[in-house]
Formats: C-alpha cells, sequence, structure tokens
C-alpha cells in the first residue's frame, strides 16, 4: 500500500477545518495532531510571558521538539531555542516563530483566557496576554515539526526551527544572531515565517513581495527653553511654544520633503512638559514613531527631524540646541521575490487561488528582517485569523474587528491553525530537497 504524500495529508487537514464539529478520520490517523495543537495552543494562550522572560515557553517547546527526534539547543539569545533535524544533502530551512507576549489584560472572557501578572522591565506588576497571536504562530510552527519529522522519506536537507524571543520590543533576533545563531549553528538557504492578521479570514494566505513591513524608528526629543510665570512670558523663553511649531513643522517631512510615491509616516506620540497653567516650563520632551521603507527614505527622515528641532530652537531663542536621541527599533522587513513568488505558487497549489491573494504593505515594524538583513532570502507570509463570516459583516459596516494588541483579540483558531499549519509545512516542501 503506497503511503499518503504530506501535501494529500495537508489537504486533507485543511478540508477537515471546513467542519468544527469534530476532527476528521484522518487527524487520527496522524496520532490526533489537531487535538493535541489545540491543547498546546490553549496552555500557551493561558501561561504568556513577557519579553526574554519566555523560560516556560521556551522548555514547552525544546521539550517536544527533543520528543521528535530534533537536536535541540536553549538559551540562544537568552531564551531562544534553535532545534535542527537533519536528513541527508539538500538546503537549510530556517522557519522562525515568535516567542513573546504583551503587558496587556486579556478582556476575551474565554475560559482559557490569561489570568498571568508579572513584574515588567520597570518593576511594575503588569497583565500579559498573547494579543498579537505569538501563540499560534508557535503552535502552527509545533505543527509543521511534528508533520515534517513524521514524513522524512518525503523531503531531504536539514530542517532548522527557530523560536525566537523578544520581537514585541525588536530585539530578540538581533540578540540571537550576536550569539551566533548564524556562525553556531548552519546558515539557512531560506528563512521562512507566519505572521497573522485581522485583516484577512481565517482560512485565507496572503502575501507581500518586496517590501512588507517599515523601518521602526523611535525619536526623543528635549526642547529646552527658560521657564517662569504664566503672566509674563517676555521674561521667558517658551518651551511648549517650541515643541507645538516643531510638531507642525515636522510634518513637512512628509508632505513636503519625500517623494509622494515613497511611503512615510513621523507621528508624535507623546508631549511633556509644565506643571501648572501659570508656569512656562523650562523644556518639554517629545516621543516619535518614524516609520519607512527604503534606507535611503530612512535617512532622509532622521537627518530632516534633527534640523526641524534645531532651527525650532534657534528660531525661539532657546538656551541651548536641543537634545535629539534615535533609537532604531526594527529595520524594514524585506520579502525576497524569487522566493515569494515561489511559496505563493505552492501555497496555491494547495489552498488554491481563491485563498491566497496579495495584500499591501503595512507601516508596522517586525524584527524577522534582521535574517534577511544577515544575508538570508527570506519570507513572511500573513495568515487570516478572522472567523470568515464575522469578517464579512465587518467589511459590510457591522462591528468592527479587535486588531492585533487589542484585548479583545482572539483568532478563530481550528480554522486559523489548521491553514497556518498547511501553509508552512508546503513551504518546507516547496524548499527542502527531495529525495
Amino acid at each position: 500500500m503506497n503511503r499518503p504524500s504530506l501535501l494529500a495529508v495537508l489537504v486533507v487537514l485543511l478540508t477537515a477545518s471546513a467542519s468544527r464539529a469534530q476532527p476528521s478520520p484522518v487527524l487520527g490517523g496522524l496520532d490526533g495532531l489537531y487535538p493535541d495543537l489545540d491543547a498546546l495552543y490553549r496552555d500557551l494562550h493561558q501561561h504568556p510571558e513577557l519579553s526574554f522572560q519566555e523560560e516556560k515557553t521556551a522548555a514547552k517547546l525544546a521539550e517536544r521538539l527533543r520528543k521528535l527526534g530534533f537536536d535541540v539547543t536553549t538559551g540562544v539569545g537568552g531564551t531562544g531555542v534553535v532545534a535542527l533535524l537533519r536528513n541527508g544533502p539538500g538546503p537549510t530551512v530556517m522557519l522562525r516563530t515568535d516567542l513573546d507576549a504583551l503587558p496587556m489584560e486579556e478582556k476575551t472572557g474565554l475560559p482559557y483566557a490569561s489570568k498571568v501578572q508579572v513584574k515588567g522591565g520597570d518593576g511594575q506588576t503588569v497583565p500579559v496576554m498573547h494579543a498579537c497571536g505569538h501563540d499560534v504562530h508557535m503552535t502552527v510552527w509545533m505543527g509543521t515539526a511534528t508533520l515534517l519529522s513524521r514524513k522524512k522519506d518525503q523531503w531531504k536537507g536539514t530542517l532548522m526551527m527557530v523560536g525566537q524571543p523578544a520581537e514585541e520590543i525588536g530585539a530578540g533576533a538581533r540578540k540571537m544572531l550576536a550569539d551566533g545563531l548564524f556562525k553556531r549553528f548552519p546558515k539557512p538557504d531560506f528563512a521562512v515565517a507566519l505572521h497573522n492578521t485581522t485583516a484577512a479570514p481565517a482560512g485565507r494566505v496572503e502575501y507581500v513581495s518586496g517590501y512588507a513591513m517599515a523601518h521602526v524608528d523611535s525619536v526623543d526629543i528635549t526642547l529646552f527653553g527658560k521657564g517662569g510665570h504664566g503672566a509674563y512670558p517676555h521674561t521667558t523663553v517658551d518651551p511648549i511654544l517650541m515643541a507645538a511649531r516643531t510638531v507642525l513643522a515636522l510634518q513637512t517631512l512628509v508632505s513636503r520633503e519625500k517623494h509622494p510615491l515613497e511611503p512615510a509616516v513621523v507621528t508624535v506620540g507623546s508631549i511633556h512638559g509644565g506643571t501648572k497653567h501659570n508656569i512656562i516650563p523650562d523644556d518639554v520632551r517629545l516621543q516619535l514613531t518614524v516609520r519607512s521603507y527604503k534606507p535611503e527614505v530612512r535617512k532622509a527622515l532622521l537627518a530632516g527631524i534633527e534640523r526641524i528641532a534645531k532651527a525650532e530652537a534657534l528660531a525661539s531663542g532657546a538656551t541651548r540646541p536641543p537634545r535629539v536621541d534615535v533609537t532604531e527599533g526594527t529595520p524594514a522587513t524585506y520579502n525576497d521575490p524569487a522566493l515569494t513568488r515561489r511559496l505563493t505558487e505552492a501555497v496555491v497549489r494547495v489552498l488554491g487561488e481563491k485563498n491566497v491573494g496579495e495584500a499591501q504593505p503595512v507601516m508596522g515594524g517586525e524584527d524577522f528582517s534582521e535574517y534577511g538583513r544577515a544575508g538570508v532570502p527570506a519570507a513572511l507570509l500573513w495568515l487570516g485569523a478572522v472567523e470568515p463570516q464575522r469578517f464579512l459583516q465587518a467589511r459590510s459596516g457591522g462591528e468592527p474587528l479587535p486588531s492585533l494588541h487589542s484585548s479583545g483579540f482572539i483568532p478563530d483558531r481550528e480554522r486559523t491553525l489548521r491553514t497556518g499549519v498547511t501553509a508552512l509545512t508546503t513551504s518546507a516542501l516547496e524548499l527542502l530537497g527531495k529525495p
């Protein structure tokens, strides 16, 4: 009797997601794969951990991978996991998941909702929630590792599973690379990841070729004036007025200095200055987020921010030049076009054309971008996470959907997980050498 191909199994897995009442008989033939993944998802969702605190999460994943026959290393870049499954000559394919959650209180009302509270980096106790779907990513990643480990006769090469900490603060990928990710372990020929999204219904996979997510930079500006009584402004140098003019002038970087077809965002998210109605303060602090795709646009925006801050301070007669501090968050995510095309064509063959489509680039950030910058062709695919009927209702003017990073975010669990495992496993099989 011929053994079914792994792609055939995936088609049945996906088809089973259309009926949520009972698992497909094929799943039972695969040692109950989906029920086990569902239990893992609930466990991960109920026990989230903050960035660089993912010890228990990493341990759970590492234990499962060892049982599947992977050579597992923990503690990479702090709490990262690297697991290798060597299966003869062929390419090395890296599949990455993020591990961390967000400091938020969950308000979904689910029976497996997170009740976790921990101390954050500032020592304050905060609630924790998987509000960005990293629990989905980990479960899909583990399902893919399980299927590929059970079907080694259908691929050749090295499967490199990377569990990365601290994506939410844009630091985990850099730390893993600094800890020798591509020196202590094989440098992959390809890197692939999925990220769930509320911009598409569950059962659908979307892609962006080229720039998909933005450079994210945080900029802190301190403007210095001369404080005094609000009734006698002529005896002061008012940094609040200076800040107001600076905020308005910063918008000209996007509206008047940047090419209209090059995306960019300059947002002042925070202004701090003063203590009372009738006191002009000595200084005002601004906090900015700056988004762009191309390096040259990013360079021009950051230089323009410093130039405008200095010019407004000079025009106001500031007591000294402003302090401008730039903290690079994450670089732009660039999906290798050839790799993206190859993956999406493979996923279309399994999911069908109606369930795969092109998405628009977004101005959010993702430190998966670091692996591409390290010289590895990389691609991140979007995984729809919204119950399809609810998605259609929201698009037709119904109740708005909770977004990622919302206290009410929860995916259409089974359909999202099945589609994710199908897409990620299909992607891996497309890249791994055939026997």
